[in-house]
């Protein structure tokens, strides 16, 4: 196996386990949810097998789903945005994701911050409406979602530079 399947793995248990332990037992004010464990999907490697990024996707958010007793939600929206993850690549990169050359945790850039944003924003937006499963909601659902959202973006980018491998 070589360091990349290790890394992501070794993300896929650490980012389950902090979701379980401290994000989950998090509520502030009944809107902001932080959900960093969609940090998994983000940074999974980008030459990665697509396949096995759709399949522990599917593990986490339904593993999640179990411990949060949330029926599937979190399932559906992290399949979401793996399966949406190439388009939001393409838009947020354009060429260099054609030519694989992107590293989500080097320094922040406008192209990198963007796709953070467009992918926690469709998660937290799918995860929400799935949860309310209401039309009537939806201006509620917006809100929650704008705030869990930049809530999760402000971890999730604290979480990146907190444990960013140190070049030599």
């Amino acid at each position: 196996m070589n360091s990349a399947i290790l890394n992501d793995i070794a993300r896929f248990f650490l980012l389950l386990a902090a979701q379980v332990l401290i994000f989950n037992n998090m509520n502030f004010f009944g809107y902001l949810d932080p959900y960093p464990y969609v940090l998994f999907i983000i940074l999974y490697s980008v030459n990665g097998n697509k396949t096995g990024l759709l399949i522990s996707s599917f593990l986490l958010g339904i593993i999640l789903d179990m411990f949060c007793n949330s029926g599937g939600v979190h399932a559906a929206a992290s399949v979401s945005l793996a399966y949406l993850r190439p388009t939001f690549f393409k838009f947020s990169f354009g060429v260099s994701y054609e030519y694989q050359t992107i590293k989500i945790n080097d320094k922040l850039t406008p192209e990198r911050f963007s796709f953070i944003l467009i992918a926690v924003v469709t998660h937290h937006f799918i995860l929400f409406l799935l949860e309310t499963f209401q039309i009537t909601f939806f201006f509620e659902i917006l809100f929650r979602t704008i705030l869990s959202s930049i809530f999760t973006i402000l971890l999730s980018v604290l979480i990146i530079y907190m444990f960013k491998p140190v070049k030599r």
